[in-house]
């Protein structure tokens, strides 16, 4: 739905740095959504959150009705939702994205994907994560804590300037956690 999402009123600078859509585009929207409904394709909106939210509620929901989901995205944020009967396809790229794919990209099992976002943000989204903390260390720092609670709760016994900017970054962390979290 147009607007602002509750990501937006937990951290102001949420995708702060993407381009404006096109003034050309914004009028083809409404009409979208027309052509979609006349092939009795339901269009899906919930003011205050955004389209991988919904995804991800339909995704869980026919997951527990016994489902095989596939989501046709290249999104990464939506390799999180990726089980054992939710795959994606990457229709761009022509990859099918299952648990060994998302173990390949981000280091961790798809449910640990946004403990390591926490840590090392997203540039796409403007997520901040902690300042300086890169990939390999945020799935390093997953890898022996578990999750980024744990992390946070045992951020004392992490020596040296990775210790540091931990602890000065708690609650970014938290946050940032938070934001890369699809909501259901």
């Amino acid at each position: 739905a147009k607007g602002k999402t509750f990501r937006n009123d937990l951290y102001t600078a949420y995708k702060a740095n993407r381009s404006a859509m096109p003034e050309t585009m914004r009028p083809q929207i409404p009409r979208i959504k027309d052509v979609v409904r006349a092939y009795r394709i339901p269009v899906l909106e919930l003011e205050g959150y955004e389209a991988d939210d919904i995804i991800a509620t339909l995704a869980d929901h026919w997951e527990k009705q016994g489902a095989e989901v596939v989501i046709v995205t290249g999104d990464k944020d939506l390799m999180q939702m990726v089980s054992d009967h939710v795959t994606m396809l990457d229709t761009m790229k022509g990859e099918r994205i299952g648990i060994a794919e998302v173990r390949e990209k981000f280091g961790v099992e798809p449910a640990r994907v946004v403990e390591v976002q926490g840590l090392m943000g997203d540039a796409t989204d403007n997520i901040p994560g902690i300042p300086g903390v890169g990939e390999k260390t945020a799935i390093k720092l997953i890898h022996e804590w578990h999750d980024l609670d744990n992390l946070l709760q045992h951020a004392d016994e992490i020596p040296g300037k990775l210790g540091e900017k931990i602890r000065a970054n708690v609650d970014l962390a938290r946050v940032s956690k938070t934001l890369a979290t699809l909501q259901r």
